[in-house]
């Protein structure tokens, strides 16, 4: 009845389904990530979106999804374009297509920054959603290109939210210099995924704070690691 009804809302009228949610998700694609790594992380980003709670939040939300892949500083790239979720047939196919996406680059640094003000001008591309969030997940801090820092204040006067998924393989805590560095805007938060091996449960679970209006709207601390209890689990 779901999957009818949503089928039936996607021939309405363009001005009566109103965006609620503009989504880029960005995607770490440096040299620290080997090839085994990368399909780990396209394999569960498109795994997620085939969750049921997130695929029907996003076509509650009449979200719109584009895909980033980061690297160095000159090298950001949107391989995916816009897409909206105006029905779970929608939903399944971008997930498809973000299984099937090659890789841009391997074997360059890692420019956060830079990975942050190309997503940032995407969303002049769908300026009728009302929230505006990047996703990015990684595996390293910002080692070139602009220091994330340096863009959090133009982020949060455009209104942009900024959350971070931290894939932890070093003893560097990932998680708090995301945390300190990286999140901005209201509600954002990090969640630590242990490994990439981590990395599909862990962005399945950021999907679902992030789209669904329960979640994201919920008074959850700015920053949520998966092992802290005072975060919100299902």
């Amino acid at each position: 009845m779901r999957a009818l009804l949503a089928s039936l809302l996607a021939w309405l009228p363009g001005p009566l389904l109103a965006c609620d949610l503009a989504l880029v998700l960005a995607v770490d694609v440096s040299g620290s990530v080997d090839e085994r790594e990368y399909r780990v992380q396209m394999a569960g980003l498109a795994a997620a979106l085939r969750d049921g709670v997130v695929a029907d939040a996003l076509v509650d939300a009449q979200a719109r999804l584009t895909l980033v892949q980061w690297t160095g500083a000159s090298r950001q790239r949107q391989t995916l374009p816009w897409t909206a979720m105006n029905g779970l047939p929608a939903v399944a196919a971008l997930a498809d297509r973000i299984d099937r996406d090659q890789r841009r680059w391997r074997n360059f640094s890692t420019a956060i920054g830079e990975a942050l003000a190309l997503s940032a001008e995407l969303f002049e591309e769908v300026p009728d959603c009302r929230r505006r969030v990047i996703d990015l997940s990684g595996d390293g801090v910002s080692n070139e290109g602009l220091e994330p820092r340096e863009v959090r204040a133009s982020l949060a006067a455009r209104g942009i939210t900024v959350n971070a998924l931290a894939i932890e393989t070093e003893e560097v805590d990932l998680t708090g210099y995301f945390f300190e560095n990286l999140i901005v805007g209201e509600g954002a938060f990090v969640i630590t995924a242990n490994g990439f091996e981590d990395y599909p449960e862990q962005i399945r679970r950021k999907l679902q704070r992030e789209t669904t209006k329960r979640l994201s709207r919920s008074a959850l601390p700015p920053q949520c690691d998966h092992n802290d209890p005072a975060c919100d689990h299902d």
